[in-house]
């Protein structure tokens, strides 16, 4: 794997663009080559504006000089864009969904602090519906890790050509769930305007059109604009209130509708997001165990 050193964050519309247009392309499959390439963006600053604008959305509060637990995550995003939306990157980037996400985070982060951004691909692993991507995203001041995340990302595809690809054994999350855990307790519910995925993507910079007006949304099958997913878990961890070293991790299950009504649930360190009866997101909290010596 080779080093690039980025001078200036990627510019999202364009990788999108880019993206969409090798997409007819690309045949994913679980035993394909990752870009082998590590992308670093020195010193990268906090936008205060634009942090502001993301913690009203998400329903962080304001004006304290420490970044939410899932801001690194944007702070990342375009480096990631660039890897994902490559001729190299082996899965198309239109339809990838992200199913998951665990953040580490080491302590409380400064608004007001510098880092150095890494963002590389891990691997690939055979999925029952396709093949997921695992994209690394880490964090550091004054070259001391201090966050990291695992996102991972699935392209669908046919059973015939996953048969094809690989004869790997099922990984833990294609087994059935045969015993499932009883609902968490209600904490509140939250009635979601229409216009939360142009709010997201204004502080984000994620302006995927799945998540921006029905009509676009329409175009790959959805009846209305959805949530993102990560507006969903930033939502959550809002509301939870997590600080200083903690893990984080959050499993994407359905996708939110707008306009729409759902419930967050939590107990103990768990949470989730329900829409009735349907679990869009689950996850969990649990603080970093301290390092002995």
């Amino acid at each position: 794997m080779h080093t690039l050193t980025l001078t200036a964050p990627p510019s999202l519309t364009p990788l999108l663009a880019r993206g969409a247009l090798l997409s007819p392309l690309k045949h994913p499959r679980p035993n394909a080559t990752l870009p082998p390439t590590r992308l670093v963006l020195p010193d990268t600053r906090v936008d205060l504006a634009r942090l502001a604008a993301y913690e009203r959305v998400c329903g962080f509060a304001t004006g304290a000089d420490a970044l939410p637990v899932t801001y690194p995550h944007i702070l990342g995003f375009p480096l990631a864009m660039r890897i994902m939306a490559s001729r190299r990157f082996p899965l198309p980037l239109l339809g990838l969904v992200h199913t998951s996400i665990e953040i580490t985070q080491r302590r409380e982060l400064a608004a007001t602090a510098a880092y150095e951004l890494t963002v590389y691909t891990e691997g690939l692993t055979p999925h029952r519906r396709g093949t997921e991507a695992t994209v690394a995203t880490e964090a550091r001041v004054d070259g001391s890790l201090v966050w990291e995340s695992r996102s991972t990302y699935l392209a669908r595809h046919s059973q015939k050509r996953r048969d094809k690809a690989t004869e790997a054994p099922a990984t833990p999350h294609e087994l059935p769930d045969t015993s499932p855990l009883p609902a968490l307790p209600t904490v509140t519910e939250w009635r979601l305007a229409g216009d939360v995925g142009r709010r997201y993507a204004a502080a984000s910079g994620d302006r995927n059109p799945i998540h921006l007006h029905p009509l676009t949304a329409r175009l790959f099958g959805f009846p209305r604009a959805i949530a993102h997913g990560m507006w969903t878990v930033a939502r959550c961890l809002a509301e939870y209130g997590p600080k200083d070293a903690v893990t984080v991790r959050a499993a994407f299950k359905a996708p939110v509708l707008l306009p729409g009504t759902v419930a967050y649930a939590a107990e103990g360190p768990a949470f989730e997001l329900r829409g009735g009866e349907r679990v869009h997101l689950t996850g969990e909290v649990r603080p970093l165990p301290v390092e002995s010596g």
